[in-house]
């Protein structure tokens, strides 16, 4: 039997809307020039990337829900849908979120579609709404939580109230939070971090309700420095469908360039900024040109690997928890 659960995201439209027009009145009566605030085609662009997520959404989630149904149908396990199992999926269904966000930011083929999020260069409400039209990469992170028991129905429940959760801390104008909610609560300075380009704040905070899964992973980093938000290549366009792709072609391109079926792989799953170690005794090769490759700056919108060191870059392809304790330090710690 269907559980019968609300659809929080659509209950939760009115306050969206409200709250966006709260926080716009604010800057326009309280102004702050060191805030990113609102640009009119950024927030647009923004809004249009998020009615189309949902179109996309709606296609992407047929397969999906096909493949839970049939992992949920096999199994012999049954989580019930009770008050306390409901509370127990969420702190589940948020820990397995954590690992889907960092995977989407150290994969580049994952990357190309969680970019989206973290192509503004403003930080406000409406940039919670900007989605990614191709979100069919995130669903393995969850099978796990289907394999246990829990109803595809369940999940999509948890993942709503996360998504949801995760609108208001897109804002600066809420300053820091007494110290127990920002040592426990994923907060809008935790988050303001995340969205930085800045070479401390990069690939940091990846926590959706919680941020404990940073703490224990060693993704944490505290705000300490205003962020300067964007990517560290900015793309500097507001067509909805460059911004939905634009990484996706970078890849292609990446891939017709390469010369070897190791480095069109390394284009496709390394970090988003790997680039090949030229081949000993090329022009310009060092000592350090004998390995498998290296994290630089290159042509393509990157997180933190762009600027990560060769051995941190590899070690942040390689298992979920082994990337954890790869990650650098922060020069800075939202």
């Amino acid at each position: 039997m269907e559980p019968n659960l609300p659809d929080v995201v659509l209950w939760s439209i009115p306050a969206f809307v409200l709250l966006t027009v709260i926080e716009m009145v604010s800057y326009r009566l309280h102004p702050d020039e060191d805030a990113a605030g609102y640009e009119t085609k950024d927030a647009a662009t923004s809004l249009t990337m998020g009615i189309g997520s949902l179109g996309f959404d709606l296609l992407w989630k047929i397969p999906i829900l096909a493949i839970y149904m049939g992992v949920y149908e096999l199994t012999p396990l049954r989580v019930p849908v009770l008050w306390w199992t409901v509370l127990l999926m969420l702190l589940a269904q948020d820990f397995f979120y954590y690992w889907s966000h960092r995977g989407h930011h150290v994969i580049r083929i994952l990357w190309a579609c969680h970019v989206v999020h973290h192509s503004s260069e403003k930080f406000n409400l409406t940039t919670a709404l900007r989605q990614p039209w191709t979100s069919a990469t995130v669903w393995p992170f969850y099978l796990p939580l289907i394999a246990c028991g829990v109803h595809p129905a369940a999940l999509a429940f948890c993942q709503s109230a996360n998504l949801v959760y995760q609108f208001w801390v897109h804002t600066e104008r809420v300053g820091k939070l007494p110290r127990p909610f920002e040592y426990v609560l994923n907060t809008p300075s935790h988050h303001r971090v995340h969205h930085a380009s800045q070479g401390g704040y990069l690939d940091r905070n990846y926590g959706g309700i919680l941020i404990v899964w940073d703490r224990m992973f060693g993704s944490f980093a505290a705000e300490t420095e205003r962020p300067v938000y964007g990517l560290t290549k900015n793309i500097s366009t507001h067509n909805p469908l460059r911004v939905a792709t634009h990484e996706y072609a970078a890849i292609a391109r990446d891939i017709r360039a390469a010369d070897t079926w190791s480095e069109r792989a390394g284009r496709v799953f390394r970090g988003p900024g790997w680039q090949p170690v030229p081949k000993a005794g090329a022009a310009g090769a060092g000592e350090e040109g004998v390995g498998a490759g290296a994290e630089v700056s290159a042509s393509v919108s990157v997180p933190a690997q762009a600027t990560a060191s060769a051995p941190a870059a590899a070690q942040a392809t390689a298992s979920a928890p082994a990337a954890a304790s790869a990650a650098p330090a922060p020069e800075r710690t939202p």
